[in-house]
């Protein structure tokens, strides 16, 4: 009730809080597409203005949620660490700096010494690497071993924290499962694999799962026996597939992360005599490629997420039709854009080159490039896609290839780096 007593109270005029916004001209533009980089990740925002904050932070988290390591933590230096034989002097471990705005690597020499570290792998925090160290005789038994290492990526060095029989002879692969929580092994001469639970502090504790693989196949000096040779996790974790080169099998195991044990598996099998190395997941997920090393060939399938299972799709040679030369396969990678696979041929000493179809996943021959040394028995596409790192193991060196983003075509940068018989390479970003 106003106040009336003694004087008269004028009413107030009511002016709005702010001035009202002129309409834009023409409503059937009000959907506006911005396109913006989030740390190195393209990314659409549509009608931003009309999204509400809370809806806007949570639209920023997903995309977060989806950049991998590298992207998000917006990173261009990485340490890179070749895995060596013994057999040719290496000694362990070496470790680079590497720089891929421009391709610069430096030479930080050994990280750690430890026997026929032959294949690596690198936890997601990038605080700790995992190593097979591919040997026949272990404290005295007849198995390999495996390690596990602090990364210090201050200097590059890392500090072994335990190693543990690999529960069985020559191990040539292992990975570490989408929950981070296990690392499996694929012990070749044993033909068997192994699970072994990662613990806090980033050491191994004894395996929790354990498959002895059985059988063989028709190449009499290749395949008298199984032999586990590659391991790869399925997209959701649900599954591990098992490439074993002395059964022409994928054997396809039920993960359980919790447990980390591998339950009752389904085969796939692969042509006799192929010799199955390898495997690769697209990045969407539908589908699987295997490199075949006595064949020399690439197997395409379409992978089911429900229950694992392959199709096989297609076959295709990884040399040229006129090459009449000995050679076999290596490492097979696709890029992280789904649009080109790569493989490595060992005596044509080369990486041939595939465009995928992304509809079918079928590959079509883009072309080789030499490796400008001999027997590239691994490479890698480092963490931006840049580039691909090509490991020539009898002549001792490595080279780096720039990738042609819109073709995938490989161009050498620099001279090749010496390192004693190279076999692996993996990255870790640091700041």
């Amino acid at each position: 009730k106003p106040h009336t007593q003694g004087h008269a109270i004028a009413p107030r005029e009511w002016k709005p809080r702010w001035e009202p916004r002129a309409r834009p001209p023409s409503r059937k533009k009000e959907k506006i597409i911005l396109q913006q980089t989030l740390q190195g990740k393209l990314f659409t925002m549509i009608s931003l203005r009309r999204i509400p904050v809370c809806s806007f932070l949570l639209l920023v988290t997903l995309i977060m949620m989806n950049l991998s390591p590298a992207q998000a933590a917006d990173n261009s230096n990485y340490l890179a660490y070749v895995g060596t034989y013994s057999d040719r002097g290496g000694k362990g471990i070496y470790a680079y700096r590497f720089d891929a705005k421009t391709g610069k690597l430096t030479d930080l020499g050994l990280a750690v010494a430890t026997p026929d570290p032959s294949f690596l792998a690198v936890s997601s925090n990038g605080k700790f690497l995992y190593s097979v160290n591919e040997t026949s005789t272990y404290q005295g038994q007849p198995t390999g071993s495996v390690s596990s290492f602090a990364i210090h990526k201050d200097t590059g060095k890392l500090t072994l924290l335990n190693t543990l029989s690999s529960r069985g002879p020559g191990p040539a692969h292992l990975v570490i499962d989408r929950s981070g929580k296990s690392l499996l092994v694929a012990n070749y001469d044993g033909g068997n694999v192994a699970v072994f639970p990662i613990l806090e502090n980033g050491s191994l504790g004894e395996a929790s799962a354990f498959v002895q693989h059985k059988g063989s196949s028709v190449v009499p000096d290749r395949q008298k026996g199984p032999h586990a040779h590659n391991i790869a996790m399925s997209p959701d974790n649900r599954f591990a597939l098992v490439a074993d080169l002395g059964l022409d099998q994928i054997i396809v195991y039920p993960f359980d992360s919790a447990k980390g044990t591998l339950g009752t598996p389904h085969v796939v099998k692969v042509h006799p005599g192929s010799g199955p190395r390898h495997l690769a997941f697209s990045p969407n997920g539908k589908f699987v490629y295997l490199i075949n090393e006595i064949k020399c060939t690439i197997v395409s399938y379409s992978y089911n997420a429900a229950d694992g299972e392959l199709k096989e799709l297609q076959t295709v040679s990884t040399l040229p039709k006129d090459f009449t030369g000995a050679s076999d396969t290596a490492e097979i990678e696709v890029h992280p854009s789904g649009r080109f696979l790569y493989g490595s041929n060992r005596g044509h000493d080369s990486i041939v080159l595939f465009t995928i179809d992304p509809a079918t996943g079928t590959l079509t021959n883009a072309g080789f490039t030499s490796t400008r040394g001999k027997t590239p028995r691994n490479f890698a596409i480092d963490p931006t896609g840049h580039w691909l790192f090509a490991e020539n193991h009898e002549s001792d060196d490595f080279v780096i290839f720039k990738i042609d983003e819109k073709t995938g075509q490989l161009t050498p940068q620099g001279d090749a780096m010496h390192v004693p018989a190279p076999v692996c390479i993996k990255f870790v970003a640091i700041p």
